[in-house]
């Protein structure tokens, strides 16, 4: 009976990350679409909207797959998102994929599973303090505007900002962590607490944030910027539980060099996919309705 209940939650956890997969990887095609768009004219795009929903609904059934596998064969999966996209990309501009797409989307997807699995903490998370919640919302703000000033600049790589969303997204997800598990412990009352309250903001802030910054940073290209953005988000949250929550990595030398080796693949396939841009056009068909009129970008 137990054998067989652990074989229907592996098929529930897997058929959730191909889920998750799948609302990420559409709601990055349909951002990629309108990249070039600042945020006053995003806002009349339903499109955009549409976005933010399937980012939604993929944070949802990611926290439920939560409740039916380990985060050792959830975060792996999470490079579904990428195998998806690029091919989505491709159809979506009426072309086959690239070799060099190919090949850049393979080493990525090897690395980044290797990094996630190599890079997986042990030991029971806790929840940030006062201190280090305030620590934390400080420093990321100080990086995210410094990332994304970096990529706003003539010429400049749009790789900045996705480093800068998969920051942004790795924090969300540890606010989001002590709030829960916070409440969980000592009850309600937590959220009317002035740090609580901060920290809600913040997560809020934050998340809209990394939506911006990495649909910036897809307008020039979607694969190698969300490649980028699937290597920040675990990297950055494993340093997070391990400076902050308590968790360990415990890792052998053999480990260690094994992590490098991912990491360097993982480097080499975006460079790959960074020189094989798939600029998403609008359909040369379609003729944007009141809502998506906007009106051209001066630059």
């Amino acid at each position: 009976m137990g054998q067989k209940l652990a074989m229907t939650n592996l098929i529930i956890t897997i058929a959730l990350c191909v889920a998750v997969a799948i609302a990420y990887a559409t709601a990055a095609l349909i951002q990629a679409r309108y990249a070039q768009l600042v945020v006053k004219e995003l806002l009349r795009v339903p499109a955009f909207w549409l976005a933010l929903g399937l980012n939604g609904l993929g944070a949802a059934l990611h926290v439920t797959s939560l409740g039916f596998g380990p985060l050792s064969l959830i975060q792996p999966l999470g490079v579904l998102t990428l195998v998806l996209a690029v091919p989505m990309a491709a159809v979506t501009a009426h072309r086959k994929v690239t070799r060099l797409e190919l090949f850049g989307m393979t080493n990525t997807v090897i690395g980044l599973a290797g990094l996630t699995l190599i890079m997986t903490t042990v030991g029971r998370s806790q929840t940030l303090t006062s201190g280090e919640l305030l620590a934390l919302i400080g420093a990321t703000c100080v990086l995210a505007v410094t990332l994304g000033a970096l990529g706003r600049r003539q010429g400049a790589s749009t790789l900045w900002e996705a480093t800068a969303g998969g920051l942004t997204y790795a924090v969300c997800s540890a606010l989001c962590q002590t709030v829960v598990v916070t409440t969980s412990e000592e009850g309600g009352e937590v959220l009317l607490r002035p740090i609580t309250i901060l920290t809600m903001v913040a997560i809020a802030v934050f998340a809209v944030a990394a939506t911006l910054l990495t649909q910036r940073s897809y307008r020039n290209g979607l694969a190698a910027p969300l490649a980028v953005t699937n290597l920040v988000n675990p990297a950055s949250a494993t340093v997070i539980g391990v400076a902050l929550l308590g968790e360990t990595l415990a890792k052998s030398q053999v480990e260690i060099v094994l992590a490098v080796a991912c990491a360097l693949v993982a480097g080499y396939g975006v460079a790959q996919l960074a020189k094989a841009r798939d600029v998403v056009p609008m359909p040369q068909d379609t003729t944007p309705t009141d809502h998506e009129r906007v009106e051209p970008i001066t630059r």
